[in-house]
């Protein structure tokens, strides 16, 4: 019996430590006796953990193996023991849902967990290894099926090294969950405090809260909901807890985590939002030949606006006095179509030239390539001509602009409105004046200085890649101006956030699911979440220190911590809500305990 059981935790150890060796292989499952799969996860992928655990940067993942579907739709049984074949990989691994957690089926009951950690931490004892020095491998974690009394969901073992790399102890994790249950019916601190206590044997114990309100929430644009990819929320943490659900007090370490969606038609600047989509719409056509066109934002046609544009030069030119109010909001008019919110963030620039004004005209009217070649083709007859002498910023260095530098001394390049060189020149007018935008906007709410903007409105890299970096200009714009306009956040908020942001972004890609932090104040934010429901909070209450300390945490949440157990509670009342838009909230309730194991 002892014999098999430790040439059981051998070929355990074993296996694992071949997982963990592969370090340069991606993240797949391997299988281990036909019915099990296991999985490393590394630091920054997508951990089925992170909801009440943030231990190690890795962690093993066990859990019953999934059936595959075969062609004929029968199941089939997935492949023997060791790693995936490549003929899997090359099929999404054939796991139909193997990283959603969508199902029960793979969960393990507790025995077999219990069964697992077992040889695992026999593994790892020294006195077993005849000498040699035992191989530390990263926690393990099983996927339980909660069918037991207590509801575990989770079991985990954690090595603990001393300070010469030696281990010396095993710490136990214990994860149960249930729910949804009413506010009213959860434990209070007393209670949770005794049960620690009697856990642990221990009399001296500290106490730290964290929580986490929604600031984004739900929001309604033209009487339908929105769904968004967006999220923005406040972590808060603080030590000696008073209660269960406590308000975070004013003291307490906060950080703002924002990461927002571009396009979102509930944030102020959506408009120039739908000014650069035109803009990446014809990017989009230089690397496919096909341009999406979208629906014209006026009635009237691309030629005859721009037509209007010519003569009114044309008037000026010849001494015509034109210059009126109307002129005066048509031009702002084309900087955006903007409410007041959006007025409130950004500067609308009455210096538009010749070259933005046109570029405005046609993203509201130009719906087809011929449009733009007959645009093109009466502007530049009319410079031929000499009818107009536009005005256009210095510095400007798109085709169009050298076009009517060269008009006004009567000497014009011949130019071939063909094949793509109309798109491009359209973007570059467009890319210009956008880029003056955020220009505008980020100096003027003295956000940045021109030297941090250079990297994303320079001009010496390729078309391409200076509309991909204004991509990410606006996506910091959205960010500011959503934290601007909703949470009321001043410039000393808005510029370190802005810093941040622009940082990131001239060392990284464009990324929407980057989250973006900002250490704040609670006293700037406090009126958003003294009156709201956490939309997770917790304790944590340990005692020891160093290597001896263990913790038990208790927390609460509006969403099922783990996706692989169904919840359900036939005795709750149907006006009680989980997501706190009723009479009463409900909550998910975890507890995370530990115990310890010393090496003699």
């Amino acid at each position: 019996m002892w014999k098999s059981r430790h040439q059981a935790a051998v070929e355990w150890h074993t296996f694992l430590q071949r997982i963990y060796n592969e370090e340069k292989t991606p993240t797949v499952p391997f299988i281990y006796e036909n019915d099990l799969q296991v999985q490393l996860i590394r630091k920054g992928e997508r951990n089925p953990l992170e909801s009440f655990w943030n231990g190690n940067d890795m962690a093993f993942i066990v859990e019953k193996k999934p059936f595959r579907i075969e062609e004929d739709g029968t199941l089939g049984e997935s492949q023997a023991e060791g790693s995936v074949d490549e003929s899997q990989k090359d099929e999404s691994f054939v796991f139909k849902g193997l990283y959603l957690e969508q199902t029960g089926s793979i969960a393990l009951p507790v025995m077999k967990a219990r069964q697992l950690l077992s040889i695992y931490t026999l593994a790892h004892n020294p006195n077993m290894s005849n000498g040699s020095p035992v191989v530390v491998l990263p926690p393990l974690w099983v996927r339980c099926d909660s069918l037991d009394p207590e509801g575990t969901c989770w079991l985990g073992a954690e090595p603990i090294k001393t300070s010469n790399n030696k281990i010396a102890e095993m710490n136990f994790h214990t994860v149960t969950c249930k729910g949804p249950v009413a506010e009213k019916t959860i434990a209070n601190l007393g209670q949770l405090i005794k049960i620690h206590k009697g856990r642990h044997h221990s009399s001296a114990i500290a106490t730290r809260g964290l929580a986490q309100y929604d600031l984004y929430g739900s929001a309604t644009v033209e009487n339908s909901i929105i769904e968004s990819e967006s999220k923005v929320c406040v972590d808060f943490i603080w030590n000696n807890v008073d209660k269960i659900l406590q308000i975070p007090p004013l003291t307490s370490a906060a950080t703002l985590n924002i990461q927002l969606e571009p396009g979102d038609p509930r944030n102020p600047v959506y408009q120039v939002y739908k000014e650069l989509d035109f803009l990446l719409v014809l990017v989009e056509s230089l690397k496919t030949g096909m341009t999406e066109w979208p629906e014209p934002l006026e009635s009237r046609t691309a030629i005859d606006l721009v037509q209007e544009l010519l003569n009114d030069l044309k008037n000026k030119l010849n001494g015509v006095s034109v210059t009126t109010k109307k002129d005066i909001e048509k031009v702002q008019s084309n900087v955006a179509a903007v409410d007041h919110s959006i007025q409130s963030f950004l500067t609308l620039r009455g210096d538009l030239d010749f070259a933005e004004q046109l570029w405005c005209s046609m993203r509201k009217t130009a719906s087809s390539y011929q449009d733009v070649v007959d645009c093109f083709t009466l502007l530049i007859q009319s410079l031929k001509r000499g009818d107009v002498q536009p005005w256009i910023h210095r510095g400007s260095s798109s085709s169009l602009s050298k076009l009517i530098q060269q008009s006004y001394y009567g000497r014009m390049e011949s130019v071939s409105l063909s094949g793509l060189t109309p798109i491009h020149m359209l973007i570059e007018i467009g890319l210009e004046k956008m880029k003056r935008d955020y220009i505008n906007c980020f100096i003027g709410q003295e956000l940045a200085t021109l030297n941090y903007l250079e990297y994303f409105i320079s001009s010496s890299v390729d078309l391409q890649e200076q509309v991909h970096r204004v991509q990410k200009l606006h996506h910091i714009l959205e960010i500011v101006a959503y934290c601007d306009a909703f949470l009321n956040l001043k410039h000393e908020n808005l510029y370190p956030l802005t810093q941040f942001c622009l940082k990131y972004y001239k060392e990284n890609p464009w990324n929407v699911q980057h989250v973006f932090q900002l250490p704040i104040r609670p006293s700037f934010i406090h009126d958003f979440y003294q009156n709201s429901h956490p939309q997770m909070w917790k304790v944590e209450i340990s005692s020891g220190h160093g290597q001896k300390e263990v913790k038990t945490v208790w927390q609460v949440s509006t969403k099922p911590p783990v996706q692989h157990v169904i919840f359900t509670d036939p005795d709750l009342p149907l006006e009680t809500t989980v997501n706190g838009s009723g009479e009463e909230v409900l909550y998910f309730i975890t507890m995370v305990s530990c115990s310890q194991v010393h090496f003699v």
